[in-house]
């Protein structure tokens, strides 16, 4: 349910948190923490008992062109940084969700309802994946292809493209975002994310972790809401 709440107290269980900044209930857009327009939020409830752990911004069409616009205008400047420094970047958020690891999992299992052994697994998975393409994208080089003319020469030359898009489901709430997210920023894309309703604490304590690692503002953008109204926004847009 869309609604406005006061929170009264935090579940039991999120006292647990060693590092209390990974618990975001605010969307984040060009590197800031946004509220929904007039304070609108979505319930996010712990699966095991119907508890309310947290109750996250819920942002609307024009919110979700603000994100789009950000990441547009942060593309410049990423797209044209060396992949070494891409690289570094990356490498950084992998470290940090690695130290994070604890704290991730219980937030995952909180929202997900995997076992906690389950979401400890994941978050290695999720986080192999940005160390993966941390050091893919320093070799994305132009390669020589046999040309079908006489005296010709043909290059490929792989190039970023824009904004992305990415809609996460519920099931894999780290590993499906940074299995995306991290391929297209490694190429030099900017990201607008949008996490499932029922698992977005796993998607915005990523979105802490990479602006620590150093992710310049409207890089990594996570949209949190109605997917029927952000998506749809998001396919209308040209630039994604």
């Amino acid at each position: 349910m869309t609604a406005v709440f006061a929170r009264t107290a935090f579940h039991d269980a999120l006292k647990n948190l060693n590092d209390r900044q990974l618990l975001r209930e605010l969307a984040y857009v060009g590197g800031r923490w946004v509220a929904g327009r007039d304070g609108t939020c979505l319930e996010v409830s712990d699966p095991a008992s119907g508890a309310a752990l947290a109750f996250v911004a819920s942002l609307d069409a024009a919110q979700t062109s603000e994100a789009i616009d950000a990441a547009q205008k942060a593309f410049r400047s990423w797209r044209n940084m060396l992949p070494q420094a891409r690289a570094a970047i990356l490498r950084k958020w992998h470290d940090l969700m690695l130290g994070a690891r604890e704290d991730l999992a219980l937030l995952m299992t909180l929202e997900q309802g995997k076992p906690l052994a389950e979401s400890r697994g994941e978050i290695d998975y999720a986080a192999s994946f940005i160390e993966w393409y941390a050091e893919e994208g320093k070799r994305l080089n132009a390669e020589s292809v046999t040309s079908h003319l006489a005296g010709a020469e043909m290059i490929v030359r792989r190039e970023a493209l824009g904004v992305v898009g990415i809609v996460t489901p519920w099931n894999f709430p780290s590993a499906m975002i940074t299995r995306k997210a991290a391929a297209a920023l490694a190429a030099g894309c900017t990201v607008v994310a949008h996490p499932s309703s029922e698992t977005p604490l796993s998607a915005l304590a990523l979105a802490e972790l990479g602006e620590r690692a150093g992710l310049p503002a409207g890089v990594f953008n996570v949209v949190t809401g109605k997917a029927a109204t952000i998506v749809g926004r998001m396919c209308e847009d040209a630039r994604v």
